[in-house]
Formats: C-alpha cells, sequence, structure tokens
C-alpha cells in the first residue's frame, strides 16, 4: 500500500490532507505487517493511525480497550462517517454479541471495539478463530506492563489472543510510558520465538508541549484559590479530584460563585454523564469537575485551563490529564495545587494499596465467611460483593477491602470485578390485548408504556433489557421518578420491572484455600509496592522541585533527556530576569491606579494576573516609589 493510499483515506473520511507527528511512519509500518509500538503524547492524534490502515485493509480490525465510554463514543462517531464499526462490552446482551461477531466473520465490520475481559470468553476466541483479522491494536498499552501506572491484569489475555492468529500483527499504543514500561510492552506483546528487540518497531513523539504551561501552586486554601483562579481565568477548565463526593461539593462551591460548573464520575448514569459531557463541549458549562473517569478520548481543543485539586498517584496520570489542555496549540495551564498536607495523604496511599500481607489473609478469610465457602470447595462460584456490608461485618475499611482483593486477584485466587453494571430488564406480564381492557392508568403510566412497545420488541414473551436513562428523558422525568412509575405498573402485575444496578462481583479462580496458605509473591507484593512507592515519590518531587524546570522535569521522567527550559512555567517564571508577565503586571496594575485615586487592596484580585507574580510587582513598584500603600489601600505616587 503507497502511502498516496492512505492519504486518499485520511481526506475522504477526515478531511485532512496529511499526517502530523508520527502518524505516518507508524501507518505505514503496521500497513507493512510490522509489529508496532506507537508512544504519541495526549492528543497526538492516535486514533488515526489504526483507523485509516483498517480501512485500507481487508478483514476487521480488533481494537482492545478498557474503556467502555471511548468505544460507544468511537463507534458513533466513525459511523456518522460511514465507517462500519462496532463494540463488544458488558452490558450486551448473549444475542446481540453473537450478531457483532458473526458480522465481523462475513465482513461486515472494518473495525471491532473489544474490552479486555472480553479476550477470555471462549464464544470470543471461538469467533475469532473464524475471521479475517488485519491487525490487533492495544491501545492503552502500558496496562499491559506490571510496571506500569494502570496495570490490568485482563491485558494479559492478549498473549493468548495472538496464538490464535499468530500471523496477524499488533499496534500497541500508548500517551504514557517510562523506558521500563516501553520494555515490557514489547515483551509482553512479542511473540515468543522472536527477540522482542527485533520484533517491534518503535516510534516515539517528543511529549514535549510548548504552549503548555505546568505550574505548581503552594496552596494554604484550595478552594479560595480554585475560585480566585476562575474568577480571574477564562475559558473551558477542567477540575480533577480524588473521590466523587468532592466532584460535587466543588461543583456547588464554584455555582456558588456564580461560575458555571457541573460534576462528573463513573457513578453517574450514562445518559446524565453523556449529556454533561455534551454540555461542557458545547461550552454551556465552563467548568467539568471530575474524577479521573472523565477524559479519556474527550477531544476539546480548546480547554484553557487543568487543575489538579487533588494530587494523582503518578506523573503519567498526571501528564496525560494535564494534557487535556490546550490541544489546539493556544497558550494553556496546568495547574497542581498543593500544600504539606498533600505529602502525608500521598504517602499514606502508599499503606492503603499495600495492606500487610496478613490482612491481606485475614480478608480472604472473612469472604469465606461472608459467603460461606468451605476449604476445598467454591472453584468458580461466583457472588455479588456489597462491600459496605462486608466492611461493617467484619469491621474493616473499604479502601484497604478494596486493595486487598486486587492483590488476591492478581495473585490467582479471586475474581474481584468491580461495578459491572447490569441494565434493568422489563417483561409484560399481560397479553397484547388485554391493553385494551386497562382501566385507572395515569398519563404518565399510559406514555411509559407507549413509550417500551415502540423501542423494544420481545416484551411479551421474555426479558428484555431497557435504557433507563433514555426512557427518562422522553418522559421528562427524573430517574427516581421513573422508577416510581415502573413500581407502580409493577405493583398492579402489568409488567416485571428488575432496576439496573451496578453490582461489584467476586469469583473463586480456585478452591478455596485456608487463609495461612495463602502465598503473596514479591512480583505481586513486594515489587508492585516499591515500583508504586516510586512513583509516588516522583509526584512529591515534582511538586517540591522549584529548582528545574516543569516541562523538563516530566519530559526527564518519560526518558527524553535532551530538552530545554520551557520558558512558561512557574520555575522558569520566578527565575526569569525580566519575565514579560511583570512587564504586564506592571501595566495593569498601573491601569487600574491611573485615576489617582485611592483603591482598596481587594481590587488587584480582579487582575488577571499569578498571586506570585502579583506580589513581586507590587514589591517592585513599591521599591521605586511609584506607588503608595497606605494600610489596605493602594495610589499613585504624585
Amino acid at each position: 500500500m503507497k502511502i498516496e493510499d492512505y492519504q486518499f483515506i485520511l481526506k475522504k473520511y477526515w478531511g485532512y490532507d496529511d499526517f502530523r507527528g508520527i502518524q505516518r511512519e507508524i501507518i505505514e509500518s503496521i500497513g507493512s505487517g510490522h509489529d508496532t509500538l506507537g508512544l504519541m503524547p495526549t492528543g497526538g492524534g492516535k486514533s488515526i493511525t489504526f483507523q485509516v490502515p483498517a480501512l485500507a485493509q481487508e478483514g476487521v480490525c480488533i481494537v482492545i480497550t478498557p474503556l467502555i465510554a471511548l468505544m460507544k463514543d468511537q463507534v458513533m462517531h466513525l459511523r456518522k462517517l460511514g465507517i462500519r464499526a462496532a463494540a463488544i462490552y458488558s452490558g450486551l446482551t448473549h444475542e446481540e454479541i453473537i450478531v457483532t461477531l458473526e458480522n465481523c466473520i462475513f465482513g461486515g465490520i472494518k473495525i471491532l471495539y473489544v474490552s479486555p475481559e472480553r479476550l477470555g470468553s471462549e464464544l470470543f476466541r471461538v469467533k475469532l478463530s473464524h475471521m479475517k483479522v488485519s491487525f490487533i491494536t492495544v491501545d492503552e498499552a502500558h496496562c499491559i506492563s506490571q510496571w506500569g501506572y494502570d496495570f490490568r491484569p485482563s491485558y494479559l489475555k492478549i498473549a493468548d489472543i495472538r496464538k490464535i492468529k499468530p500471523e496477524v500483527p499488533v499496534l500497541a499504543l500508548t500517551a504514557t510510558a517510562t523506558p521500563q514500561v516501553v520494555d515490557d510492552i514489547i515483551d509482553k506483546l512479542s511473540p515468543k520465538e522472536t527477540s522482542p528487540k527485533e520484533s517491534f518497531h518503535v516510534f516515539r513523539m517528543s511529549f514535549e508541549r510548548k504552549n503548555l504551561a505546568y505550574i505548581v501552586q503552594t496552596s494554604t486554601d484550595k478552594y479560595t484559590d480554585l475560585v480566585r483562579l476562575f474568577e480571574h481565568s477564562v475559558g473551558s477548565a477542567i477540575v480533577y479530584v480524588r473521590s466523587r463526593r468532592r466532584s460535587k461539593e466543588i461543583a456547588e462551591l464554584l455555582n456558588e460563585h456564580c461560575l458555571n460548573a457541573t460534576f462528573f464520575h463513573a457513578g453517574l448514569d450514562s445518559t446524565t454523564k453523556d449529556q454533561r459531557q455534551k454540555d461542557w463541549q458545547a461550552d454551556r458549562i465552563r467548568i467539568m469537575v471530575a474524577t479521573n473517569a472523565f477524559g479519556m478520548g474527550i477531544d476539546k481543543p480548546d480547554v484553557r485551563i487543568v487543575v489538579h485539586i487533588d494530587c494523582p498517584d503518578s506523573l503519567e496520570a498526571y501528564f496525560q490529564e494535564a494534557g487535556r489542555a490546550g490541544r489546539d496549540g493556544h497558550p494553556s495551564k496546568a495547574i497542581l495545587l498543593y500544600n504539606n498536607s498533600d505529602e502525608r495523604k500521598l504517602l499514606k496511599r502508599i499503606v492503603d494499596n499495600y495492606p500487610e500481607k496478613e490482612y491481606i489473609r485475614k480478608v480472604y478469610d472473612h469472604l469465606a465467611y461472608f459467603y460461606q465457602v468451605g476449604i476445598g470447595s467454591g472453584q468458580g462460584a461466583t457472588f455479588e460483593f456489597d462491600i459496605e456490608k462486608f466492611c461493617h461485618a467484619f469491621k474493616h475499611f473499604p479502601i484497604q477491602v478494596h486493595s486487598a482483593l486486587a492483590i488476591l486477584t492478581n495473585c490467582g485466587y479471586i475474581t474481584y470485578t468491580e461495578e459491572t453494571e447490569n441494565k434493568a430488564r422489563v417483561m409484560f406480564l399481560i397479553s397484547r390485548n388485554d391493553f385494551y381492557r386497562l382501566e385507572n392508568l395515569t398519563k404518565i403510566e399510559n406514555e411509559l408504556i407507549i413509550i417500551l412497545l415502540r423501542n423494544y420488541g420481545g416484551l411479551f414473551t421474555d426479558y428484555n433489557y431497557i435504557d433507563e436513562s433514555f426512557i427518562a428523558q422522553q418522559l421528562g422525568l427524573t430517574l427516581p421518578q421513573t422508577y416510581f412509575v415502573f413500581q407502580a405498573l409493577n405493583k398492579r402485575r402489568i409488567l416485571h420491572f428488575i432496576p439496573s444496578k451496578k453490582t461489584p462481583y467476586i469469583t473463586y479462580a480456585q478452591r478455596r484455600e485456608d487463609g495461612d496458605r495463602i502465598i503473596i509473591p514479591p512480583i505481586v507484593y513486594e515489587e508492585r509496592k516499591k515500583q508504586f512507592t516510586e512513583r509516588i515519590n516522583q509526584v512529591i518531587n515534582y511538586a517540591k522541585n522549584n529548582q528545574v524546570c516543569r516541562s523538563r522535569q516530566l519530559l526527564h521522567y518519560f526518558g527524553e533527556t535532551r530538552s530545554s527550559d520551557c520558558g512558561i512555567c512557574d520555575v522558569c517564571a520566578d527565575f526569569a530576569p525580566t519575565p514579560y508577565s511583570l512587564k504586564t503586571a506592571n501595566e495593569q496594575i498601573l491601569a487600574l491606579l491611573k485615576d489617582r485615586k485611592k483603591h482598596h487592596i481587594s481590587e488587584l484580585h480582579r487582575i488577571n494576573i499569578e498571586e506570585h507574580t502579583l506580589k513581586e510587582t507590587l514589591e517592585l513598584l513599591i521599591h521605586e516609589e511609584i506607588i503608595h500603600i497606605d494600610g489596605a489601600f493602594l495610589s499613585c505616587e504624585e
């Protein structure tokens, strides 16, 4: 395939005249059948590198990604472009999955998105063996590395998929990988009979972002500083927080100060998440306060500010989330609000994520008591897991239990699946003819029945999955209000309604052992704890190091040793002898005082100037006797 053919596809579907960065090299490599690794920063155009060659070749491109929201978004976008795309993820019926896989076998699909958990399914593997596959794309490839910041055991199943299709090349893509992680990705994905270094073509794009100013702002009152920051700035923004509760609290705080904000986290229903994302994308909402559930696959180029009010667990996570600012190339800021308590909180995460081994064994035993699983039994058994009930019964804290279960999963004793979403189901208990004899239906109950009949088939013979959020939207009601309408029909035995719920599951991967015999090997515990500790310390060092350019610190972490000072971060601004920011601050302060009247010092906060720059400029103007300060008032010298 010639590069002109790829360019034709690019122009036809995406309207671009040519590729950018290392897109061309990656496309030519995978198009020639070579195993390929692409290291591209957030916003570097990863999707193009597999979507274009997928359309140029025969067969279906399998894309493995852990992000269901991203799958849905990309499939919808590709279909709008006239590209045959589909996705398989939890929540689809068995029938829907079979139809999708059969379409892939018979050539009806060009790009198939699959979650890594699906790779272990016998159905998927059997159907895959009958497919003509052009190549396999591994998105978020750092997830396959045990040294990566977001290691996922399910990614290890990709090696088994390669055995089913040994002749099919692999394209691995990631936006965050240290040199050690790069080596591990190549090792895990390389065919065992070849040398990893010889197997892969590796292409690197510099992670430098010349328009993005990385700033660490020391803050004794983060809420006040956050409000002030947005009062003195313009443009779309994201605020990252650690918990769902804080996302809501901070959004409410910003709205109380007339700053247009909403919140986003994994616990919201899909319709609410979609609507809030659309409102933010369309600038109806200025500030999105979110957990790390928000951002993957979000393509909004004009984000001016990304603020971390809580420190992330790693520089990889920080770099990826901060990198969502300024994708249009215009000046933007990534701000980390930091104070002394953050170091203590970060170090506590090490203990929370890696509790003592004896504690992990105790949790394992308590699980068996909780589910009444005897020693030597239980293999393959799956249970719904109510973490609050479990913690109450055995006097545990949820964070440590969650960590213990994750470690037991990595050891192979159980499989802990977090919050699998079970969609709501409905079946009518009366026949179609009986509807005409129904009496005393309210207007809203009648409307709900009509919506069900118009949008879902087979409701009189079997349970059917429904989208509660969609129905609520059609009725013009909230989800709780819609739930009560369903329950009213349920009580009258017109239909049987099974509400949706997000449920964690525990599956015993092997027969239950006595807790004392549980083996937690170094590769699962000591080595990963050491790696996690190093990543935490790297975050602390980054926040506290005000001697080295922020951009240079980050680039060095990702293996780029040849870099220069950015000139725009807080460190560079402090060390610059006559920074442009001082000149601007000087002009704006004098403009405020040009009326020769006294102005209260609080009026300076209306000027869009960084705190440290404002302080330095004031000191300079007072020293030069250009302005005079009298108590809490400022004025120009006569």
